[in-house]
């Protein structure tokens, strides 16, 4: 573990990140190595990253380290005041869940200058050095999904994409891996890909303007379950009967969509345990031990047949 400076300067930057920080909170009090971790999450109005949140909490409680977490409400500069504050406080590590993979670049490389490792969680971070990269199979959860929405489209039909946060690596490597195993499938034509941001709201209006142009769609790929959730608002009887819609996180909505049969699929992540496994790598970490370069957690799919065990 790196050797902590302590200085009233320290500890009172630390108390004012504490109690001004928007969303933070704090697990365990310090272990007898004083371990101490700064985590800034992309968002906490996302119910997949309230889930991440509590495992990184749990996690900390097992391991009896101090935990602060920050919410950098999806806004880039915002979280690259939080990871320079966690700097200046001189914590043993630092967990980043980007909210854009390229954006995150300068903050990590200035924390790898402060001698501070960075832990990325659930998105890489594009350029810059970190300790480990916690993320699920995106690439694989891709193709999944391609191959999930192809058994149920009869292998052909009329496709729409409403993809994620432009700039994260989920969106990238989601899309990456759909676009790879839709191409096994001629006779499925993607008709249109936008981006809805992971967002509900923002997957209702761009699906309801989507129909307009594609009043023929038969099926929809959204690369997180809130887009999914907002394109069924907008598809209204037709989703589970005349448009497939797959998600991608296996949030507790997307899940109960699922169970409902308006959701074909979910391709499910685990949010606590991408939590779980950042702070316990970011543990490791301070102490001076071998971790892997890339850390991959499986992802499923979830089905009408299988949702009773994921809920």
């Amino acid at each position: 573990m790196r050797t902590k400076r302590t200085s009233l300067a320290t500890v009172a930057a630390l108390l004012a990140l504490t109690a001004t920080a928007c969303g933070s909170g704090t697990a365990a009090s310090g272990g007898e190595d004083g371990i101490e971790i700064g985590m800034s999450i992309s968002t906490l109005n996302n119910p997949f990253f309230v889930e991440l949140k509590k495992g990184a909490e749990d996690e900390a409680e097992a391991n009896k380290v101090r935990l602060t977490i920050t919410d950098a409400q999806d806004d880039a500069s915002t979280q690259a005041n939080q990871v320079q504050n966690f700097i200046s406080q001189n914590l043993d590590t630092v967990v980043i869940n980007p909210v854009d993979s390229d954006a995150a670049r300068p903050s990590v490389e200035a924390a790898d200058n402060a001698g501070v490792p960075v832990v990325a969680a659930d998105r890489a971070v594009n350029g810059a050095k970190v300790a480990t990269t916690v993320a699920s199979d995106n690439v694989q959860g891709g193709e999944l999904a391609a191959q999930q929405l192809a058994e149920e489209l009869g292998e052909r039909g009329k496709v729409v994409v409403l993809r994620g946060l432009s700039g994260t690596s989920a969106s990238r490597e989601r899309g990456e891996g759909f676009e790879k195993g839709i191409a096994r499938f001629p006779a499925i034509e993607v008709v249109a890909t936008q981006p809805a941001d992971f967002d509900r709201t923002q997957g209702l209006d761009v699906m309801t303007n989507l129909l307009q142009a594609h009043p023929d769609v038969t099926g929809v790929f959204a690369e997180n379950d809130e887009m999914a959730l907002g394109a069924l608002q907008a598809l209204g009887d037709r989703a589970g009967s005349s448009v497939t819609v797959i998600g991608f996180d296996g949030t507790a909505d997307g899940l109960k969509a699922v169970q409902q049969g308006t959701m074909a699929a979910t391709i499910a992540q685990q949010p606590d345990e991408l939590g779980r496994m950042s702070v316990r790598n970011a543990v490791r970490v301070a102490r001076s031990e071998e971790v892997d370069t890339e850390i991959k957690v499986p992802v499923k799919v979830v089905t009408e047949e299988n949702v009773k065990t994921f809920l």
